[in-house]
């Protein structure tokens, strides 16, 4: 009989890369591990079970140095590994702990051996329910057992989770170790930075001694250390329950503020804590999570700029060729002169373009350049236009409060106070405001979004062009979102209006990054007066995506398929919600669609939508922006799966607690728009 630790340590840890080696008590942690193990009393070995990748090879290496067996198997099927680890070892009594409880106790891992052979059973943990801290979990099965799991075992979350086939079989005899109270709620695992941080306290406040007792180190958290320690909120065993996109969102936040750059792909703003938030790949409307799980994007496809559907492949041939024949050069690419041509041809009241690869930017750039152009500063904006100084400084309020935002979410921490006064809202179709904010202030340029929502009222953009015209005001038409949603171009020219510039994004390219500024001559060559230039505004690849992507739109016509899709997904919410008997507010174009819940708990339902709807393979929520992938089959089977939601809402409006349906915190609200 031979009783061997099996330790699971690899450096790939999504949470916390690297973590196993990061420093405890002046070694690393997988050495403090195994110093305070070589104190047990009922194992005959110790095995550290890694992984073949080249990640590991440091790991494997340093262990291999200090003397510790290694065994090295594969990455995803980690119950293979373990298996072989255990059998390499010649274990007939199996202990599996793993790397991330680097202050495991000696007497928590020899008591529950000594369970196990005490009582007749095939497996034996404490774990089953927990009621030690987080990092003193054991486990301690036969052989018999594990190679039963290892031959039976086809689920993927059986072969990546070593003793779940041994904890949900039927017919594997079991028994807990519990303590005399319940500790489960402790933390002294290793999963995240702060995690790291805490375990550092621990060990400064016992140093040297590196043996401490487990009791102790609670009597130390209880009595001093547990006000400091930032883990303890950190739900156990919580990376059991996560994706490795959640995981990775939860260690993005601590590094990038936020957690990405576009805050309407933040995981909050759909499903907190559920949402899969990475992706690995693509194809058409389908998308992969870091977990390889498949789904159909019914909700924001590229937040809008996909309309041809994801990695079209005429698009994605022209970029992998711009690849190969290189994308940045002292040289100038030549595409940016036949794209410039192209848009210019395709709007003949404009001349001239330039081009940036962001929204946010170009709308910078045709501010500036309208400004130059007209000679003064006052901006008159009617929509939503980025990010930058010049538009937030909408909500500066004149006694330098945040009282009078203007869109309410959008705070101008940053923006210099000395711009207060600089840029003037107006609503959208109402011309009488309008026309009192050209009154009151020296504006020089319009800036506004053709559409959103709702269509112009009769009149309203050729009243706008007549004053603009009058007084010898820019026009810019912000067509980043509007833009090849239903023309070969500018919605503005569905209305017969033309501006003086406008600008273009999101659908240009295709999923690419692109953007393009467009305008009459006269306005155009005052960028030439001021400094507008940046390195990257010169790849290549934009250039070529966007001309691949305006070849297929031209010959798909590309925007009336997503308009008569729209159109449908809009039919499907609005004859679901009758079905139901329930109140569905639309708005948006019919390929920008959006819908809300007429009731007080429209967050709540948006956010059960979207978690129900996940389960089934979907990524939904109360939005669609829709692509040339959404065929009549995806549409039918995505009204299948919806339809039980509307129902499941239907119910709560029937009385039935929506908030106990939740699996986690209600979804995020967004910024309000003007129009």
């Amino acid at each position: 009989m031979k009783t061997v630790a099996v330790i699971q340590a690899r450096m790939g840890s999504t949470r916390l890369p690297g973590k196993v080696l990061m420093p405890l008590a002046g070694m690393p942690a997988i050495d403090l591990m195994l110093a305070r193990l070589s104190r047990c009393t009922t194992l005959d070995g110790c095995v550290v079970a890694t992984s073949t990748e080249a990640g590991d090879d440091v790991l494997a290496a340093h262990l291999t140095a200090g003397g510790v067996q290694v065994f090295r198997g594969s990455e995803k099927d980690v119950l293979a590994r373990f298996t072989g680890a255990a059998q390499m070892a010649g274990a007939t009594t199996v202990v599996r702990l793993t790397g991330d409880c680097p202050l495991i106790d000696p007497g928590v891992v020899d008591r529950v051996v000594r369970a196990y052979h005490a009582g007749d059973v095939d497996y034996c943990s404490n774990v089953a329910p927990p009621t030690y801290p987080d990092g003193l979990d054991t486990e301690v099965f036969s052989m018999a057992a594990l190679q039963q799991a290892h031959a039976q075992a086809t689920a993927p979350a059986h072969r990546e989770h070593v003793t779940l086939y041994l904890r949900e079989t039927d017919g594997i005899r079991r028994s807990n170790v519990a303590h005399d109270s319940d500790l489960s709620g402790l933390r002294l695992t290793l999963d995240e930075q702060a995690d790291h941080d805490a375990l550092v306290q621990i060990c400064d406040h016992f140093a040297p001694d590196i043996h401490m007792p487990w009791l102790a180190v609670v009597d130390a958290i209880h009595q001093k250390l547990g006000q400091s320690l930032a883990n303890q909120a950190t739900g156990r065993n919580e990376g059991l329950k996560m994706g490795e996109g959640q995981k990775l969102w939860k260690r993005a936040k601590s590094v990038i503020p936020g957690g990405n750059m576009l805050l309407s792909k933040r995981a909050e703003m759909f499903l907190p804590d559920q949402w899969p938030a990475y992706f690995s790949r693509t194809s058409g409307c389908e998308v992969w999570d870091l977990d390889g799980k498949r789904y159909r994007d019914l909700s924001l496809m590229g937040v809008g700029s996909n309309t041809l559907g994801y990695s079209h492949p005429e698009v994605d041939a022209a970029v992998l060729q711009c690849v190969r024949d290189g994308n940045l050069s002292t040289l100038n690419a030549p595409e940016e002169v036949y794209l410039a041509e192209r848009l210019v041809q395709m709007h003949p009241w404009a001349d001239m373009a330039r081009f940036t690869r962001s929204g946010g930017e170009a709308n910078a750039v045709a501010i500036r350049i309208a400004r130059a152009a007209s000679g003064r500063d006052g901006v008159a904006i009617c929509g939503y236009h980025g990010w930058h100084d010049w538009y937030l400084s909408a909500n500066l309020a004149s006694d330098k409060s945040l009282d009078g935002h203007l869109l309410p979410g959008l705070a101008p921490n940053g923006v210099p106070r000395n711009l207060a006064g600089s840029v003037h809202a107006f609503a959208y179709n109402d011309i009488a405001a309008f026309k009192a904010v050209i009154a009151a202030h020296d504006i020089g340029v319009i800036k506004m979004e053709v559409i959103r929502n709702m269509p112009p009222a009769p009149g309203f953009l050729e009243e706008i062009r007549r004053i603009a015209t009058e007084k010898g005001i820019v026009l810019v038409f912000d067509e980043c979102t509007s833009g090849f949603r239903e023309t070969f171009g500018g919605f503005h020219k569905k209305y017969g209006v033309e501006p003086d510039m406008a600008v273009f994004g999101k659908t240009l390219g295709n999923g690419y990054a692109v953007n393009a500024v467009l305008g009459r001559r006269a306005v155009m060559e005052a960028a030439q007066t001021t400094f507008i230039s940046s390195t990257f505004w010169t790849e290549r690849i934009g250039s070529v995506a966007a001309l691949a992507t305006l070849g297929v739109m031209e010959r798909e016509k590309s925007w009336e398929q997503i308009t008569a899709t729209g159109l449908v997904v809009r039919d499907i919410w609005t004859r679901l919600g009758q079905a139901n008997g329930l109140k569905i507010n639309l708005s948006g174009i019919p390929s920008l669609s959006s819908f809300s819940f007429g009731t007080s708990n429209d967050l709540a339902y948006k956010t059960l939508l979207t978690q129900e709807m996940l389960k089934m393979g979907w990524l939904a929520s109360t939005i669609c922006y829709t692509s040339l992938a959404h065929t009549p089959a995806v549409l039918a089977d995505y009204e299948q799966d919806l339809a039980k939601v509307f129902a499941l809402v239907a119910q709560c409006e029937d009385g039935r607690d929506v908030m106990s349906l939740l699996e986690g915190p209600v979804c995020h609200s967004g910024f309000k728009r003007l129009n």
